[in-house]
């Protein structure tokens, strides 16, 4: 331990001498109330700190601790259900006994001392062990069973372990090690949040995450241990997309940051969240969730450490054999706490004021999701995704959080200002999203969906985009000027936008679309199409086609309940079927 003196205050930035002993990322305890900071910096004996809380009141000469351990998070038991603050200090915790204003400089346990957790050894003595092995395992929530791992620098002959009730500091299994060394091990580890948790192998990505909005599964998919993004301006709904995924992702964890989000929004989340009901499994989505609230008032360096904390947290999960989602709320509010804390350790400023390093610490945060296999002889195989929310100032994605996200993740969902204030939601658009994925999960969907869909999805995509191109004729010389042909390909793309790619988060069946559904959905739109254009260049009416009432049975296919989908579906394609072959019909007997 080192202990040096303030020489210099600028906001949550503390210049402290004397601490030629520290080392960078030190976490070191500033003033006499001990509020808690982290070395960014090193000249000869001088460090600056970065402090997590309100540096109001410290002077220079005030003491300057370090703890010698890098910032890190406790990991084991008590995790899911948990709210944090961006440095992992369970909010509730705190609530209860300071009151809804923390208080500066306390501390409190991550992980609850004192509970205990029925532990189930899958290990026996005798047995030989290395770190990622599992000990046993405990059962957190209804649906989350974590497995007790051996640490990471840890490895030999298992001595004892023991079942029953244990709090997450006691012992419960001892190693001896190859040098003779016998290490006790409890239900907690440690891990410094800069630093990613290893792994065996990374894998590539081979299925989707799949999220029951259909403008995401169908035409922009991401995949599971993939990496998203979610540009937006203001009112756009970038929140409500996140908030979506997190409900209904095809993930068995789910770790929330909200990393400098407006109060009311993080209040939102966690009076929702307890209330909503996990279609996976029937119980409160809490029991799968962790929740790290860094509200936009918090201070600012806190927000920097918050994506640390929570994609820690998940890797953990991901080591277990979990699919984790990640969702980062919104990392423009990070790389801001970057600028601010750069600008005041007069670094020398790039493009708009934001530090030189802004892309490779955007990397570094990306690139820890991924599909991997665990460290340990069994080798389980997890996912970690990460979609990150991207909030640029005035919806202008050529700046440099936006344009350094775009170079990093492989699914970019554009969020439009015009669709958002048309009400069209999800306001993903359409022309200007994409994902990179795509070609890979085209064998999962043909496989496991249908050998139609992706030909089914590309035949749409295509249509909406020689829909934009109509619509530029449209706006010259009016619609009339167009062919029959060209005008019933922009009624399908009506359909399309309206009956598919709409989707109402608030309606009780529409708000989760299954893939089948998805499938059969996007099935009748183009069976419609295709049908019609035969029918046009058979001499049907294109009014009649236009007009015909089926097309509201299909606009209301998508909310039909998931077991009478296949039935909901028969009936519309036999009624289409018939009305058009009906139009060919009394077109032919009346030429």
């Amino acid at each position: 331990m080192s202990q040096g003196k303030i020489v210099k205050i600028s906001g949550p930035l503390v210049v402290a001498s004397g601490m030629q002993d520290a080392d960078m990322y030190d976490v070191v305890r500033v003033g006499d109330l001990g509020l808690i900071g982290e070395i960014i910096e090193m000249r000869e004996d001088m460090a600056s700190i970065q402090v997590y809380e309100d540096t109001a009141g410290l002077g220079p000469g005030a003491p300057v601790v370090t703890t010698g351990a890098q910032l890190s998070v406790e990991l084991g038991p008590g995790l899911i259900e948990n709210i944090y603050d961006g440095i992992q200090r369970p909010l509730e915790v705190m609530y209860e006994a300071y009151g809804s204003n923390i208080t500066r400089g306390v501390q409190a346990p991550s992980l609850d001392r004192d509970k205990k957790w029925e532990f189930k050894p899958t290990a026996s003595a005798g047995d030989q062990v290395e770190a990622g092995d599992v000990l046993g395992t405990v059962q957190e929530t209804a649906v989350v069973q974590q497995k007790i791992m051996v640490p990471v620098g840890v490895s030999g002959t298992i001595e004892t372990i023991e079942e029953g009730s244990f709090t997450v500091e006691e012992t419960i299994c001892k190693v001896k090690e190859e040098d003779g060394t016998v290490r006790e091990l409890t239900m907690m580890q440690k891990w410094p949040v800069r630093v990613a948790r290893p792994y065996k192998e990374k894998l590539m990505p081979e299925m989707p995450l799949v999220t029951g909005q259909r403008v995401i599964d169908t035409f922009f998919p991401i995949a599971k241990g993939g990496v998203a993004a979610v540009p937006g301006p203001f009112g756009s709904g970038k929140t409500v997309v996140q908030h979506q995924l997190a409900k209904w992702a095809d993930a068995d964890v789910v770790v929330y940051i909200g990393c400098g989000e407006r109060g009311n929004e993080m209040t939102d989340v966690l009076n929702e969240f307890p209330d909503l009901k996990d279609p996976r499994t029937g119980e409160s989505l809490m029991k799968r969730t962790v929740l790290i609230a860094n509200t936009s008032d918090m201070p600012v360096a806190a927000r920097e450490a918050s994506i640390y904390t929570g994609i820690t947290i998940a890797e953990y999960f991901r080591d277990m054999g979990f699919s984790v989602a990640l969702m980062a709320d919104s990392t423009s509010r990070w790389a801001e706490a970057l600028r601010e804390m750069s600008g005041r350790l007069e670094e020398m400023p790039g493009e708009e004021g934001y530090p030189a390093y802004l892309a490779s610490r955007l990397a570094q945060f990306y690139e820890r999701a991924g599909r991997t296999i665990s460290l340990g002889k069994e080798g389980r195989t997890g996912a970690l995704s990460a979609i990150g929310a991207v909030s640029p100032p005035g919806g202008d994605i050529s700046e440099p959080v936006s344009q350094a996200t775009l170079r990093i993740v492989k699914v970019f969902w554009s969020l439009d200002a015009q669709l958002a204030y048309a009400r069209h939601f999800p306001a993903i658009n359409w022309l200007n999203s994409y994902s990179l994925y795509v070609d890979r999960l085209a064998s999962w969907y043909e496989e496991n969906v249908s050998k139609e869909f992706p030909k089914l999805r590309e035949d749409a995509i295509r249509l909406l985009q020689e829909e934009a191109e109509l619509q530029e004729i449209v706006q010259l010389v009016g619609v009339d000027a167009l062919s029959f042909e060209d005008r019933i390909k922009l009624e399908a793309c009506k359909s399309i936008r309206e009956d598919y790619l709409h989707q109402n988060a608030f309606h009780e069946i529409d708000t989760y679309s299954s893939l089948n559904k998805q499938y059969l959905l996007i099935k009748l739109i183009m069976t419609y199409y295709n049908l019609s254009k035969d029918a046009i260049s058979k001499g049907a009416p294109f009014n009649q086609l236009a007009a015909m009432p089926v097309r509201e049975d299909i606009g209301r296919f998508k909310y039909v309940e998931e077991a009478d989908t296949q039935k909901a579906y028969e009936d519309i394609i036999n009624k289409l079927k018939d009305k058009i072959s009906k139009l060919i019909t009394e077109e032919g007997d009346e030429q």
